[in-house]
């Protein structure tokens, strides 16, 4: 809960284009990756309902030849029985057999899921890059004793190992994918190789997901005072300025304070732009977490 906390309340310096922008709340960070979570969870559940239509019934080419008229009904409520699982007969045996769609859709969901995981993983290893001479804007657990030269040092493992597996996942989607289009005529010979794949992305991710909130999300914390160093650094701190002196006084001041080393607070003070008071108001950052404009009455 502390981590957490630390987390959450802790402002730091956002950043577009790999370039300093505003500041902005770990927690909104955070946030903002259980959003993206949350996205595709609803994704797969929806991929989930496709996959539990069977095709089994059809026989050869879907038209039922030589099968019992309950043989579906009766084997198919079996297994919904056995699984647990809301399974039920296909409603067009000849489209169940001959196209994969729902298994398409399945691996397309795991792959979006990746996409957003690989993308959250990455972001997570940035920001604990350094410790020293990175980001470290946040502190990975120590999940190893070091790398095989540098004793002491923190690789970010748990990371690499879910942006690995996320990998996987997007390749075998393009294997299923083209398994799905090869589905010629009657029956779709590809379904092994779909199956394989789609196991596969469900085994790995299943596992790696577990493994990253276990051994890095759950012992994740925020070093504050780095974070807040940042910010004081940034020159985009003159955009709380702009509003109270114009875009081209505030822009000055960012160009004055990069060429000389300072910081906007440093410069502004010296060129008495605004009172002091005045001045340590607007370039408060947490106001600048929030909408509307810094300064103002609301």
């Amino acid at each position: 809960v502390g981590s957490e906390m630390c987390i959450r309340d802790s402002v730091t310096i956002a950043r577009t284009h790999l370039q300093d922008a505003t500041p902005i709340r770990l927690g909104q960070i955070f946030g903002g990756y259980f959003r993206q979570v949350t996205l595709v969870t609803g994704e797969l559940e929806r991929a989930m309902d496709g996959l539990c239509e069977l095709p089994l019934g059809g026989t050869a080419v879907g038209t039922g030849l030589n099968t019992h008229p309950e043989f579906a009904q009766k084997v198919i409520a079996g297994l919904a029985e056995v699984t647990g699982l809301p399974l039920r007969e296909a409603r067009d045996h000849f489209a169940a057999q001959a196209g994969k769609e729902h298994v398409v859709a399945a691996s397309g969901a795991l792959k979006t899921t990746a996409v957003a995981l690989f993308k959250i993983a990455n972001d997570i290893r940035f920001l604990a890059s350094g410790p020293r001479c990175g980001l470290g804007q946040l502190q990975l657990p120590a999940v190893q004793p070091g790398s095989s030269i540098m004793p002491g040092k923190v690789n970010p493992v748990m990371a690499e190992s879910l942006m690995q597996v996320c990998a996987q996942v997007v390749g075998n989607d393009a294997a299923i994918t083209i398994g799905g289009l090869a589905g010629n005529f009657e029956l779709n010979v590809m379904m092994p190789v779909m199956a394989h794949n789609l196991l596969q992305s469900i085994d790995l991710l299943a596992n790696v997901v577990d493994q990253f909130n276990e051994r890095c999300l759950q012992g994740l914390t925020a070093d504050r005072k780095r974070c807040e160093g940042l910010i004081e650094e940034s020159l985009a701190m003159c955009t709380a300025l702009a509003p109270a002196i114009g875009y081209d006084r505030a822009a000055a001041i960012a160009k004055h304070a990069h060429e000389t080393g300072k910081t906007v607070r440093e410069v502004a003070l010296a060129e008495q732009v605004l009172p002091e008071e005045e001045l340590n108001r607007l370039l408060d950052p947490r106001p600048m977490t929030e909408a509307g404009i810094p300064g103002m009455t609301r």
